[in-house]
């Protein structure tokens, strides 16, 4: 796969009744659904995810879940890809954000299917980032409800955004909220009244997010899942497995089909 997609997580799931805790991704989601609902809980708001319709989540977004008889394909595109893709488009470096959720458009419904499909089939290069493109620039052009300057995700949020630079640099250590609030300079009940208000979810919920997050990117990436799993933090195996589909919907071996 060429560069344009490197690293990048794709998943297609079939007849889904999978439960999802509250979680985030440090890219965007970009999905359709073929069969079935997902409701789901984004923003403050209840969304429904029904056949044919675009589901968009933003970086940073917090948001959970619950599904029926689900059949859905999913793809993460980084903000870097797709503020690359609007600078492309308006010659400005700008970070888009999509306000609605879930996206009832025909056209640009057939445009995703068509790029996943070709991605799932293994289509020569040239076709899938041609696909691609054509189909993320209709989405910028028809769904960008507001624009950001572009910049690290959480950097308008500057506890959430220093305590995720501390957790990635130390993934695989054993936090404490003593270290956590010391980081911030904060005390802490300070600490976690602002930490929630900010971002909507606890600490500790927050660094299992993120040695998921890892996790998924180092199987993904050809890491056996027990290696991934010791080297985010997490000593026990089973403990792991079940965190991994509560926040995912698909068990680790899933990555390595």
């Amino acid at each position: 796969m060429g560069r344009l997609l490197e690293n990048i997580l794709f998943e297609n799931v079939k007849l889904s009744n999978d439960d999802f805790t509250k979680h985030y991704h440090d890219t965007y989601t970009i999905g359709l659904t073929y069969e079935g609902l997902l409701k789901s809980y984004n923003t403050y708001q209840s969304y429904t995810s029904y056949e044919q319709s675009i589901r968009i989540n933003n970086p940073g977004e917090v948001h959970c879940g619950k599904s029926s008889q689900w059949s859905h394909v999913n793809f993460y595109p980084t903000v870097e890809l797709i503020s690359n893709l609007y600078e492309q488009i308006f010659h400005e470096r700008k970070t888009p954000f999509f306000e609605r959720h879930i996206i009832d458009n025909k056209e640009l419904f057939f445009k995703l299917h068509i790029f996943f499909n070709a991605y799932f089939k293994k289509e020569e290069e040239l076709v899938i980032e041609t696909l691609l493109i054509d189909a993320l620039s209709s989405l910028i052009l028809s769904n960008t409800i507001y624009i950001k300057e572009y910049k690290k995700i959480f950097e308008d949020k500057k506890i959430v955004k220093d305590t995720y630079e501390f957790i990635k640099d130390s993934i695989d250590c054993d936090f404490t909220l003593d270290i956590l609030a010391k980081n911030v300079n904060l005390s802490k009940f300070h600490f976690l009244r602002l930490f929630k208000k900010e971002f909507g979810i606890t600490p500790h919920a927050f660094i299992i997010n993120e040695r998921l997050n890892q996790a998924n990117n180092l199987i993904k990436n050809g890491c056996k899942i027990s290696e991934a799993s010791l080297n985010v933090g997490f000593n026990d195996q089973s403990h792991f497995g079940r965190n991994f589909k509560k926040y995912f919907g698909y068990s680790p071996s899933y990555l390595k089909k």
